[in-house]
């Protein structure tokens, strides 16, 4: 086993200055189970002042004793690397950050404070130092804590969620000992920031194992403070139309999405699709109903991700996945105009991602097909209507030509006739010619300001309900 280059001559270095040095943790873990390590970390006996006068190309800005070191290596991996003096660490008022930091000149020392037997492993390139088996329970396959469980998780409480994300990522299970101590003190995961939950829960859902991640989760007694929405579905019936619980279903979808390398969006999607079914259940049995979840589920999808702090642009992306899994395909009842309509609310560029999800919907429904003729005779109508005009953009006149013919000057006027002319190439896409929409924009433009506004109003609301008036029949026929 052959450390890097850049990891090595670090360790010479300050070998050579007389300190010791290791290469600890994750990377560690990794290299011995044969994965890329992501970074590379080293500790050592040398203090940071001691360490940055063995390396020019170093920084030292924080309070744990961690040094930057610049390789300049063409691995990106590799490129900074960080050494950090052994320490110890002094209560954890806040579950998360050590109250006092103290240096130790004991290598043991500082793997003892390491959350998991798995990463409390120094290797310098020849021999391994690993005082609490890590590299057995590696080899069998353990997430082990490291010394008293309940200790190392009220150091630090994001430890909670980092056992299941270790144990999915690495498809290893969880000792006894360490699982108790999860449960008994499952409470503290709500004194973590939101954003580290946040990235805890990034790293589960884009595992192979997102289901099993959940799953644990939810018996673990942490999903009730992460994602309560998704496990208010648990034990919740459908209908005659579904197999599985609200809970099994949504579990489901994000399994075939995570088996089929979805990104992150769709994988998020397709977990919360139906989270709003709970919620909008009426009746009970074979009978009952779910109307309107999809609305209901892309507000609750948007307090998740606002909650736990996803950006902007992805909560946007997710809760238009959400607002639109629900259309209706079928082959002899759809029109291209709904579909031209549907392309116009999602935006051609989420088409794809929307029919993933959808994917995702029917194989958590347990039905045999992923993409049947129907869904498939819907992509080829997308890929037609994708080339209409769908935006105001893609008419054949402007604002310029408005200005030019009507002798109009910019404002809402200008905006009103084009939106009101879109409105109707969105029905028929032959008329969109130039001296078509010239001639219309000239009758327009003879009405009122008010009935130009009340027009324009009335075609922004088309183009958001007339796909939901032709899909309509899919809620009565599947009480959905």
């Amino acid at each position: 086993m052959v450390l890097p280059k850049e990891v090595k001559e670090i360790i010479k270095a300050l070998g050579d200055a007389g300190f010791e040095a290791y290469a600890v943790g994750g990377c560690v873990r990794d290299f011995i189970l044969g994965r890329e390590p992501s970074d590379w970390d080293i500790t050592t006996n040398a203090k940071p002042e001691e360490i940055q006068k063995n390396f020019s190309h170093s920084v030292y800005e924080n309070d744990f004793g961690t040094v930057a070191i610049n390789t300049e290596s063409k691995n990106e991996n590799l490129k900074i690397i960080e050494i950090t003096t052994y320490r110890l660490e002094e209560k954890y008022t806040d579950k998360r950050h050590p109250d006092e930091v103290k240096f130790t000149k004991k290598l043991e020392n500082d793997l003892a404070r390491r959350d998991f037997t798995i990463n409390a492993i120094a290797y310098d390139g020849k021999k391994f130092i690993d005082p609490f088996g890590g590299q057995e329970d590696i080899k069998n396959k353990i997430i082990r804590a490291v010394g008293e469980p309940e200790k190392r998780f009220n150091e630090d409480a994001l430890r909670l969620m980092r056992a299941t994300r270790f144990a999915v990522q690495l498809g290893f299970s969880i000792e006894k000992k360490t699982a108790e101590a999860v449960k008994k003190n499952s409470n503290n995961i709500v004194a973590i920031s939101k954003e580290r939950i946040r990235d805890e829960l990034i790293k589960i859902i884009q595992t192979k194992n997102a289901k099993l991640g959940i799953e644990t989760l939810r018996e673990f007694g942490l999903l009730k403070h992460i994602l309560p929405e998704v496990e208010e579905g648990h034990g919740i019936g459908q209908n005659k139309h579904h197999i599985y619980t609200v809970w099994e279903h949504n579990l489901l979808a994000l399994d075939w999405a995570a088996k089929h390398n979805y990104k992150l969006e769709n994988r998020m999607a397709s977990l919360l699709h139906d989270v709003a079914k709970p919620k909008t259940k009426q009746g009970d049995g074979l009978d009952s109903t779910f109307y309107n979840h999809e609305v209901v589920g892309a507000r609750i999808t948007a307090k998740i991700l606002e909650r736990l702090k996803f950006s902007k642009k992805f909560i946007e992306k997710v809760v238009l996945l959400v607002r639109y899994h629900l259309f209706y395909y079928n082959v002899e009842e759809v029109s291209e105009s709904s579909v031209r309509r549907l392309v116009r609310n999602v935006g051609p560029e989420n088409m794809d991602d929307l029919l993933e999800v959808r994917i995702a919907d029917r194989k958590g429904s347990g039905v045999p097909k992923a993409e049947p003729y129907k869904l498939r005779h819907l992509r080829a109508i997308i890929e037609k209507v994708s080339r209409d005009p769908i935006s105001v953009k893609m008419l054949k006149i402007n604002g310029d030509d408005l200005m030019k013919e009507l002798k109009m000057k910019p404002g809402p006027k200008m905006g009103y006739l084009l939106n009101i002319l879109l409105d109707e190439v969105l029905d028929e896409p032959k008329n969109n010619k130039k001296e078509y929409l010239i001639k219309r924009a000239k009758e327009l433009d003879k009405e009122p300001l008010e009935k130009l506004e009340k027009m324009f109003k009335m075609a922004q609301a088309k183009t958001q309900e007339v796909a939901e008036e032709e899909f309509k029949s899919i809620k009565s026929k599947f009480k959905v």
